[in-house]
């Protein structure tokens, strides 16, 4: 079992860093690209929802990543010792929407870092909050949640699955196909060099996934997408949570419905039924 030293780690809490980038007509018609037909409607010379997942990446040297692919811990991320990262889920705040040709400033602080003792060994929790401006102001705020495992056998990221229900469908169900091409599009849209994404014998035989694994802010894109479909807008705000690893090769479902209180509930769901992320949208 790695040991953590968390009052280390717990030095790296306020730190903070500013990135910059554009909303440019060739990056909206990539995202288009990729994943249209599902998205939802926006106003004109509006950026397509979830977009801002594709802005001002860590676009760090080759010397400086480490073996998963990811930059090297240690900089701006605390140096969580744990090998296996993932993208827990987090929540979005929206207060404006990003436009064609906004100039965009994202400020990212470390928020907190934790240690728990799960299933499968220690799990360490790093929170960031993220907040997007333009010129207009705050557009998204978000807290976006980290979780580093041990990479041992008996680490592999299996927990009990969540089934969606018997026969439990959404009002509105898009189903999707997630190739290798599909995970190489949006690594190449968010700069990701995460190698379960598109290396296949790293996924499997070092990190012991059944296949490639797809991008958690990839479903929470479809999700934000779907929620706004049916909601008739961009949530004011939606939260979301990593269940179960999506495998490449197979086709998946987005579901949303609409709840009494006009909330969203919305969730993925691959072939055998099994839910693999969840999320709750508000307007």
């Amino acid at each position: 079992m790695t040991a953590l030293d968390l009052p280390h780690l717990k030095s790296w809490v306020g730190r903070a860093m500013q990135a910059r980038d554009a909303v440019t007509p060739r990056m909206v018609e990539e995202f288009r690209a990729t994943f249209e037909p599902h998205l939802a409607p926006v106003g004109d010379g509006e950026a397509p929802l979830a977009l801002h997942w594709c802005l001002a990446p860590p676009a760090s040297p080759m010397a400086e990543l480490g073996p998963d692919g990811h930059p090297a811990r240690g900089g701006f991320l605390p140096p969580v010792p744990l090998p296996r990262r993932m993208w827990a889920g987090g929540s979005l705040e929206t207060f404006g929407a990003l436009k064609l040709g906004d100039d965009v400033v994202r400020t990212s602080r470390i928020a907190d870092v934790s240690v728990k003792e799960g299933r499968t060994g220690t799990l360490c929790f790093v929170n960031v909050d993220y907040e997007f401006s333009t010129g207009a102001g705050v557009a998204i705020r978000e807290r976006h949640d980290i979780v580093y495992r041990d990479m041992g056998p008996q680490a592999a990221p299996q927990k009990p699955p969540v089934p969606a229900g018997a026969g439990k469908r959404g009002d509105l169900v898009w189903s999707i196909e997630a190739t290798p091409t599909l995970l190489f599009r949006y690594s190449a849209l968010t700069f990701n060099g995460h190698r379960i994404h598109y290396d296949f014998p790293y996924v499997t035989q070092v990190e012991g996934y059944a296949g490639l694994v797809v991008h958690g802010p990839l479903q929470a894109s479809l999700l934000f997408n779907l929620a706004a479909r049916i909601g008739g807008g961009p949530p004011r705000s939606f939260e979301y949570r990593g269940l179960s690893p999506l495998i490449a090769g197979q086709r998946f479902e987005v579901h949303g419905s609409r709840r009494a209180d006009r909330s969203v509930e919305c969730w993925t769901q691959g072939e055998s039924g099994v839910m693999t992320m969840q999320a709750a949208a508000l307007w």
